[in-house]
């Protein structure tokens, strides 16, 4: 068969382990997940609620259009209806972009180490990916400026940044909006978004306003806890998003994803407290990390990267057969860094406590 020579470059997203089989290969009882950026809250009761109250038929497609949710979230937002597109997931809102602006002859900018999807997407369209290293976990802008040409078609910006989980300050996302060429999409994706806390965060449904070549991708995946259900979105200029649209397959969204989403936009209360429990719970691994003179990054998701000094893969190994997923920062671009999604008060305590183990066992004195 004639295969896109660019599939064959590419390996298979790899998930994590999970749960039950972890249980399995270990002869565990309990486990601990905390690898994936999943909100250890899960999902508001409202959404629980309305789910429970479907009472339409499974045999029917999924509107299409979105109708109810989109009503909810151009409110909220602030926008018209018709800026707003929807993804199975910010993967499948990053996989539209790429089928519409990529492909042979042209390039796509991004930071590295960053969401592997924007590569592995722009490799199977043929396009040429231009890589800029970050300075101390975050985007190197000027760098990424200076590789843009009149060939490339979008450049990649994720803030707060998946792995390191810095972002990008108002003063400097304005700077660099304003030197992009207007024919270069910018996607700025905000999965983490509902996280930040950052005073000098910029309003990024303001910078569409003023840049019709922005686009910002958000998730009801993190902070909302509906990633099994699969829903993102994407918030841009009309000019864009109807440009987008032929791209995106019909009945992208099911049923109760688009239920479970508009139910969740109305419960921000349930978005506060998870916002608050996990700087509480960030500033444990903070604690812990001074404590053991660890370096890591400050984050604003729901994650911390904690450098260790060896093999990530050896962390990850040990905290797996203790029954706590983490991820290896050896898939991620840090080699000697594990990444920790912030769990409970408990679930923390208890992975701190592994890794004050891991530590112990491993300091010269032991060996």
């Amino acid at each position: 068969m004639r295969w896109k020579e660019e599939l064959l470059q590419l390996t298979p997203y790899q998930p994590g382990k999970s749960i039950d089989e972890v249980k399995r290969q270990y002869g565990l009882e309990k486990i601990v997940k905390l690898a994936s950026n999943e909100n250890p809250f899960g999902c508001s009761q409202q959404v629980l609620d309305k789910i429970n109250q479907f009472a339409g038929s499974l045999a029917l497609y999924p509107d299409g259009y979105a109708t109810d949710l989109r009503e909810a979230l151009a409110s909220k937002l602030g926008v018209s209806e018709t800026q707003i597109i929807f993804g199975n997931g910010s993967d499948e809102n990053i996989q539209i972009i790429s089928r519409a602006l990529l492909r042979p002859g042209f390039n796509t900018v991004m930071a590295a180490p960053t969401f592997p999807q924007y590569k592995h997407n722009a490799v199977i369209e043929g396009a040429e990916v231009r890589e800029v290293p970050l300075i101390n976990g975050e985007h190197d802008l000027e760098g990424m400026l200076k590789q843009m040409d009149e060939r490339t078609n979008v450049v990649w910006l994720c803030s707060p940044n998946n792995p390191t989980g810095t972002y990008i300050n108002e003063n400097k996302l304005l700077s660099f909006l304003k030197r992009v060429p207007q024919e270069t999409l910018v996607v700025l994706d905000e999965a983490y978004f509902e996280y930040v806390v950052a005073e000098d965060y910029y309003h990024s449904i303001e910078l569409i306003k003023q840049f019709e070549n922005l686009i910002v991708l958000r998730t009801f995946s993190k902070i909302y806890g509906l990633a099994s259900l699969r829903i993102g979105y994407g918030i841009g200029s009309e000019k864009v998003i109807r440009a987008l649209e032929p791209a995106r397959e019909p009945f992208n969204t099911n049923t109760f994803a688009q239920i479970a989403a508009t139910a969740a936009l109305e419960d921000q209360a349930y978005v506060d407290m998870c916002r608050q429990r996990n700087r509480e719970g960030l500033e444990q691994y903070y604690h812990f990390c001074e404590q053991e003179q660890l370096s890591y990054s400050r984050s604003q998701g729901n994650f911390i990267l904690i450098d260790f000094k060896v093999d990530g893969n050896e962390v990850f190994q040990y905290c797996l057969e203790r029954g706590y997923i983490v991820r290896s920062g050896v898939a991620l671009g840090f080699p000697t860094s594990v990444r920790v999604t912030v769990g409970s008060k408990e679930e923390n305590d208890e992975m701190i406590a592994l890794m004050k183990a891991f530590i112990s066992e491993k300091s010269p004195l032991n060996k």
